[in-house]
């Protein structure tokens, strides 16, 4: 059967057809819908862990007890991942192991622009990249076959395209894989150095296999068309180029790009006459590509950041840019990215960014919005769970400078539970004095309502413990713990007030459902009347000074020729921020 799907869809197809029974994953653009897609499967037991280095460990014990697992991740995620998974390329597999990283090339929703290709490289695990959905299924299924045949994990590198862009596929069954037996087996899976020395020259053995492997494999080949052109891509600049070249070239295209195949490129480069490397990002293949000797064009010509789109490669080849339809770019607004109406974040926010005197340090979530106006109320971001040591350090920093400047930190729930715990304890050890406030709106927002350990269902949907943040504070030995509601904007100056005065650490968790989640039964029970109220302007008092657009609502706009303010009734929720804003008390609630 034939459908239409997208690289990511087609990432949990192909592990489902391939028999896995196991995966985990935390969420982030763009891997998320993997484990999504691969939670649907009743077959597949899909997890999230509260971090990606968790998810390795799990896929690791799952394989290591004999059955197929997969954990996918962003390309960050695999930078939290490596710890077990350099060790694990040591140990190799009992039941097939997938580990999948999606790159993002042109940063659309991340901090940075790492190559993990280079991941495969440095941990001597064999990689394979999909150039569409089709190959998504046919590398996951060879992946595990190839996998338990050469006794290695697999890295399979996707890229933004791959993962969003939808094309067709040959859909087949699920071919069911009886558990591998475990043994006890230290001398493969004890990493002591007595035995990690034996396990490492394993290893480069096994490269050499693979690297072999890579010489035949259907994944890597040439197809062969005017040769004053040659082309070696892989991923999705195999089809950029053939978008750009058409057949006026020839082309290598790589799938196994771990151990790259030095034969095949060598007889490749052989037939043409002059070579273009494609890829995005770095120079991971043409550094290969000039170790053999051969003459090539790669990131002198090419950008070694951003997308290598079409047009990007027409350019640098032609020097021309793509022509386009022109247009008035005058009529063009721009629109920034902003907190959503009824945001839990956006009264923390007003009123965190008119402090003065303080430094805040933020984290990876949707709230890292707040560094832009109207709030500039974010001072740095790192990564996950950076805010509360990075905060800690600050605050040394300054209190040994003898600067009077507090540090907050901010991060959300889901980010707390994925590294922000670690970091917290550090502040209790150490004996800091930051503020540290957790935004807890009840899901894990920003990459699309995943479950996570303080929402009390699994990914399956299932229900089980809910662990709440305030008592996981306690536990690590935080006294002074505040509980409040963001959109009351006196309880939020007052617990701040109280925080700054101590000299201690602190923590203030500002607890509201996001406004687009969907409400389980506890945050019913939990939290009055959520979102059923709508406000509206009373035009009479209104005098249109305009100091409720400060507090950044997507609601509410200015009529210029009227001099007042407007709240569009179908995006307003009625979390109230505006009416505790407006000093002349003309936003009140609409009649029911």
């Amino acid at each position: 059967m034939k459908k239409l799907m997208t690289g990511d869809e087609a990432i949990a197809r192909g592990a489902y057809e391939a028999g896995v029974s196991y995966a985990s994953a935390y969420p982030g653009t763009p891997s998320t819908e993997i484990l999504e897609n691969l939670s649907t499967y009743k077959e597949i037991y899909a997890e999230w862990a509260p971090n990606e280095k968790v998810a390795m460990e799990s896929a690791i014990g799952a394989s290591v007890a004999g059955l197929r697992s997969i954990v996918s991740m962003k390309h960050v995620g695999m930078n939290v991942a490596a710890d077990p998974m350099f060790t694990w390329a040591y140990m190799g597999v009992n039941g097939g192991n997938v580990i999948v990283t999606a790159d993002e090339p042109g940063m659309f929703s991340s901090q940075n622009e790492q190559d993990n290709r280079n991941y495969a490289k440095a941990a001597k695990i064999a990689m394979m990249e999909p150039s569409d959905s089709q190959e998504c299924i046919d590398m996951v299924k060879a992946a595990y076959d190839l996998g338990e045949e050469f006794d290695t994990p697999f890295i399979i590198r996707m890229t933004t395209r791959v993962c969003h862009s939808k094309s067709i596929v040959e859909l087949t069954d699920r071919a069911e894989q009886q558990p591998k037996i475990w043994e006890k087996n230290p001398a493969k899976y004890v990493c002591l150095p007595a035995i990690a020395r034996k396990l490492r020259v394993n290893l480069e053995k096994r490269m050499e296999k693979l690297a072999a492997y890579s010489e035949t494999t259907p994944f890597n080949r040439m197809e062969m068309g005017d040769t004053r052109v040659g082309v070696i891509a892989s991923g999705i600049c195999y089809y950029y180029a053939k978008e750009v070249f058409g057949e006026e070239a020839s082309y290598l295209k790589l799938g196994f790009t771990n151990p790259l195949p030095a034969g095949l490129i060598k007889d490749f480069c052989s037939k043409v006459d002059k070579v273009y490397i494609l890829e995005e990002n770095d120079p991971y293949i043409e550094e290969f590509v000039k170790q053999q000797g051969c003459a090539c064009i790669g990131k002198e010509l090419f950008p070694s950041y951003g997308e290598l789109t079409p047009d990007v490669i027409r350019a640098c080849i032609t020097g021309k840019e793509n022509q386009v339809m022109d247009f008035d770019h005058s009529k063009l607004i721009g629109r920034a990215p902003s907190f959503c109406a009824g945001c839990p974040h956006r009264g923390l926010f007003y009123r965190l960014g008119k402090r003065k005197d303080i430094m805040i340090s933020g984290d990876i979530g949707c709230y890292t919005l707040a560094a832009a106006k109207p709030y500039s109320a974010m001072d740095s971001t790192v990564c996950m769970g950076a805010s509360i040591s990075l905060g800690h350090g600050a605050q040394r920093a300054f209190n040994m400078e003898g600067v009077n400047r507090r540090v907050v930190t901010v991060l959300g729930d889901s980010t707390f539970f994925h590294t922000g715990i670690n970091s917290l304890i550090n502040t209790v050890y150490n004996k800091s004095n930051t503020v540290n406030i957790i935004l807890d709106n009840r899901i894990t927002g920003m990459t699309g309502h995943q479950n996570n350990p303080g929402t009390g269902y699994t990914a399956k949907g299932e229900e089980t413990t809910l662990i709440r943040i305030e008592d996981l504070v306690r536990a690590i030995g935080m006294k002074h713990v505040y509980v409040i509601n963001p959109n009351n904007l006196q309880e939020v100056d007052d617990t701040l007030d109280k925080c700054l005065a101590l000299d201690e650490p602190s923590v203030i968790i500002t607890r509201w459902p996001c406004a687009l989640k969907k409400f389980s039964k506890e945050d019913k029970a939990e939290f009055d009347s959520l979102f059923v109220t709508k406000n509206k302007v009373d035009e009479e008092k209104c005098v249109g000074c305009r100091l409720c657009l400060k507090a950044g609502c997507p609601a509410m706009s200015y009529d210029r020729k009227a001099k007042k303010v407007h709240i569009n009734k179908a995006q307003c929720v009625g979390c109230d921020v505006c009416t505790q804003v407006c000093p002349k008390a003309a936003i009140v609630k609409e009649e029911a």
